[in-house]
């Protein structure tokens, strides 16, 4: 083999091995992505509660949706509460398994309009944790969250009055 031949041959593995890494780094960088930038929706997960209140009101819609394979019932228990950005609210969505045997869930959320999930903190949230209920149980999950202020204040906001919390549980596999 050539040495023309042994640098391309040294080159195509070096990108091969490259696009191999980027692929397994994918997801997880697209994860971080979406979470600091809001992108998609995608709510942000409080570690200090706001310093201000503003006199901004914001009405929070709450949507809930089940994959036709988790044999529940799920729904939010409010259909809105109106909330000053800044301040924390309190939500609760309620769900039921109608089967007649345990089963287990996972919830996935996002927000609507896209551009406020940057914004939108969850304090306590019962997604992406295993959720397990006995053949009949009921129980209540409760989402504690606010707006940051900083919502106020960025004039890309002026237009949005409402925004919808949306879960969806889908069914473990194995459950």
């Amino acid at each position: 083999m050539n040495e023309a031949n042994k640098k391309t041959l040294i080159i195509l593995v070096i990108l091969t091995l490259g696009m191999l890494g980027m692929a397994f780094a994918s997801v997880p960088l697209y994860r971080m992505f979406c979470q600091v930038t809001g992108f998609g929706g995608t709510t942000q997960k409080a570690v200090v509660f706001p310093a201000r209140v503003t006199d901004r009101i914001i009405t929070v819609r709450f949507n809930a949706d089940t994959h036709p394979d988790l044999p529940w019932e799920f729904k939010p228990m409010q259909g809105e509460v109106k909330v000053r950005v800044g301040d924390v609210g309190l939500a609760f969505y309620h769900a039921k398994n109608l089967n007649n045997a345990p089963a287990e869930g996972m919830a996935t959320y996002n927000v609507t309009p896209n551009k406020t999930g940057i914004y939108f903190n969850k304090v306590e949230c019962f997604c992406f944790e295993r959720q397990h209920l006995e053949a009949s149980q009921e129980t209540d999950f409760p989402v504690q969250f606010f707006i940051d202020p900083a919502f106020a204040d960025d004039p890309a906001m002026k237009d949005v009055d409402t925004i919808t919390l949306s879960y969806t549980f889908f069914k473990l596999k194995g459950s």
